[in-house]
């Protein structure tokens, strides 16, 4: 027994570590299968990015800018982002030298991924514990991230792909490349609602000047934003932001970028801001809305703010300027603080460009209105030449087709009722439609409007330019409109006469360039023919004696014998127009209160000297012929329900009745050349005016809208 005790006693003893030894070897077999199916799975990842081909970038956008026809700049179009990128020659060295400094240092050396930095972020984040204290992505990374990763999550995943694309994208480019496109997507903060994307917007927003101008104390400043935008937004806390642009300064000094003396002067500036505003100014804020507008309509609101277009407008600044000199010294009536305003749209009738558009100042409730685009009136009796066009394309010889102008008349209205008509003055004769154009009586033109058609008349006013809503209903031929319409659009419905029944729509944009290089050049649009040449030219035959012998002559003539338009007034001497035109220039003109229906003038004296101004200026001497057609349209006498047999039935004695009192100006009652109007002469009445298919009052916006003739 003793012996078995003994052999007992002497069975060897295993060390301690062989009873941990198996559990380690265990442990170790699982992190090494752990990291194997880790390392599967993290390869796996990054083989699945897609091709960097396939990617769309991101669409940062950049800022879209408005320029005048002579390319000063009018204003940026507003966007979330403010992003102008610019080439590697506009950025400065000293930038590019402290963003690598503070964002990459080993920039230049590595590759797409700096493998040291990595390692070296694994291991200071260990030490916290699993907690990231460090960054460890390149600039190529970082550009990928801003250009090709959607809302991006810090996640494994996420970073291997990143890994994988910027490896890609150092192989398609070279360093320098890729640092230009970083500093031009880069974000460096938001103020006011806008975040500089880039380095150009970000110099501009800080310091107003160009990204090319920037020292080294503003370079660094910018250098160190990227990382944390709104925690070193110098004008939300400029104490963090000077600590940071220090940062920036001493890393430099500490890679050789700047000398120590540099540092040591750079250190103690302050941050030097001089905010800028070069994507908040506008300088013409009702043209620049103008060609806003047409530039959505177009293109779409997206493409506008954030495509990086340039969009030059058409309006001339000389022609500008003398539209704006016309209303500002030819408004007799015009006053500020609640008297008339004035509105003037001039178009090219060959190309539809809008040259000029002015106005008198509005109320300030009105601070941000436009008379000359934005202004619907009622026309008045300048509304009639849609009417006399109508008739000519339909065949009516105006010279030959007699109506009786006995006023007043009461008309049967199609499908039932009937409509009361009045002139300015009671009884009349028989006239041809010349001389009723020329002295705008009310009574003929309702029954011409009768006999050609309401429809056919807003086809033909929409076909020539006008855009606002018709009623197709009698009350329309001699004014009386339901919401009115723009100086712009009557400028440009004339402009179809003057090229000869060519329409071209009228625009603000005479071309858009693209970052691409496309260009669309508006002004070289065709336009469509709407009348032939013979019918716009008898058209304007016509409306020339309105001038020369008509409700506008001694006020409208400028010595051309090429120049032809209408004159207008609306229900209530309230809203004044003059609407004219040569080969040269289409102008519409309107006065009137903006927000009354107050007395404001008859058409010829108020609204024709301004035209006359402005037409003489912008014409410089030059007379040019409306072109003749090669041939002329066939035209006859008509002889409807309400035409008369030809000759004239009395209305000679109440003309020149008139001509002491009053010349009829669609019920424009104005004045004849060297006469005064009668002071105590009471307005006429106007009774309702059906619609086609019911009895309604005429549709007249505030106040009415019907001439009084």
């Amino acid at each position: 027994m003793a012996t078995r005790v003994r052999r007992r006693r002497r069975k060897p003893h295993h060390p301690i570590w062989h009873k941990i030894a198996i559990p380690l070897g265990i442990l170790f077999a699982l992190i090494l299968i752990a990291g194997g199916i880790a390392a599967a799975w993290a390869l796996n990842i990054y083989n699945s990015a897609p091709p960097l081909s396939s990617l769309k970038p991101v669409q940062k956008g950049r800022s879209s800018a408005i320029y005048a026809a002579d390319g000063s700049l009018i204003g940026f179009i507003r966007s979330e982002n403010i992003r102008q990128p610019v080439p590697s020659k506009s950025l400065p060295q000293v930038l590019k030298d402290a963003t690598v400094a503070i964002e990459d240092k080993n920039f230049y050396r590595h590759g797409a991924l700096d493998y040291e930095g990595i390692a070296r972020a694994a291991w200071k984040d260990a030490l916290a514990g699993g907690k990231p204290v460090q960054g460890a992505s390149t600039i190529t990374q970082q550009l990928v991230r801003n250009l090709y990763i959607h809302n991006p999550q810090e996640t494994l995943k996420r970073k291997l792909i990143e890994a994988h694309l910027a490896v890609e994208l150092e192989d398609a480019h070279g360093k320098e490349w890729i640092l230009t496109q970083y500093l031009n997507s880069a974000p460096y903060g938001t103020v006011e609602g806008q975040t500089a994307v880039g380095a150009e917007a970000a110099a501009q927003t800080y310091f107003s000047k160009p990204a090319k101008k920037l020292n080294l104390t503003e370079a660094a400043l910018l250098a160190g934003l990227p990382q944390a935008p709104s925690e070193y937004n110098p004008f939300l806390d400029p104490k963090a932001a000077l600590k940071r642009r220090n940062e920036v300064l001493a890393v430099m000094h500490e890679q050789d970028y700047i000398s120590g003396d540099e540092y040591s002067t750079a250190r103690t500036h302050g941050l030097g801001l001089d905010p800028g505003d070069k994507y908040q100014v506008i300088k013409d804020p009702f043209l620049f809305d103008l060609v806003q507008n047409e530039l959505i309509d177009k293109y779409g609101i997206n493409t506008v703010r954030k495509g990086g277009l340039k969009a030059y407008t058409t309006i001339d600044p000389s022609l500008q300027e003398k539209a704006e000199y016309a209303v500002e010294n030819y408004c007799s009536v015009c006053y500020p603080e609640g008297g008339p305003a004035a509105g003037l749209a001039s178009v090219d009738p060959e190309t539809g460009a809008i040259v000029a558009l002015a106005a008198t100042e509005g109320e300030e409730s009105e601070s941000e209105f436009n008379y000359a685009w934005q202004a619907h009136r009622q026309p008045g009796s300048s509304f009639k030449a849609y009417v006399l066009t109508t008739a000519i394309k339909q065949g009516f010889d105006p010279a030959s087709t007699y109506y009786d102008g006995t006023s007043p008349k009461t008309l049967e209205i199609p499908g039932g009722g009937t409509w009361t008509v009045n002139n300015a003055e009671p009884g009349g004769g028989t006239m041809d439609l010349e001389s009723a154009t020329w002295d705008s009586v009310n009574v003929i033109f309702a029954q011409l409007d009768l006999d050609v058609g309401p429809e056919a008349v807003t086809e033909t006013a929409h076909e020539m330019g006008i855009e606002s809503p018709l009623q197709s209903v009698p009350a329309e031929a001699i004014g009386g409109l339901a919401i009115g319409v723009t100086p712009l659009e009557m400028a440009d419905g004339y402009a179809t006469l003057a090229n000869g029944g060519i329409h071209h729509d009228a625009t603000a944009v005479s071309r858009v360039e693209f970052p691409d290089g496309k260009v669309d050049n508006f002004e070289k649009d065709s336009g469509e023919r709407v009348l032939t040449p013979g019918q716009a030219y008898e058209v304007t035959r016509i409306l020339e004696g309105v001038i020369t012998q008509g409700t506008g002559a001694g006020y409208t003539y400028m010595g051309c014998s090429s120049e032809a338009g209408k004159t207008g007034t609306s229900e209530g001497l309230s809203d004044a127009w003059f609407v004219g035109y040569t080969p040269m220039f289409s102008t519409a003109v309107w006065v009137g209160h903006p927000q009354s229906r107050e007395y404001t003038g008859f058409g010829g004296p108020t609204a024709g000297p301004i035209w006359r101004s402005y037409m003489e200026s912008a014409q410089e001497g030059e007379c040019p012929e409306f072109e003749s057609p090669s041939s002329l349209p066939e035209l006859e006498g008509y002889d409807t329900g309400h035409t008369s047999s030809s000759g004239y039935g009395g209305y000679e004695a109440e003309e020149e009745y008139e001509s002491e009192e009053f010349e009829e100006e669609e019920g424009d009652e104005e004045e004849s050349e060297g006469k005064e109007k009668a002071e105590d002469e009471p307005e006429p009445e106007v009774e309702d005016i059906p619609g086609p298919e019911s009895n309604p009052p005429p549709p007249s916006g505030p106040g009415g809208g019907l001439s009084p003739g």
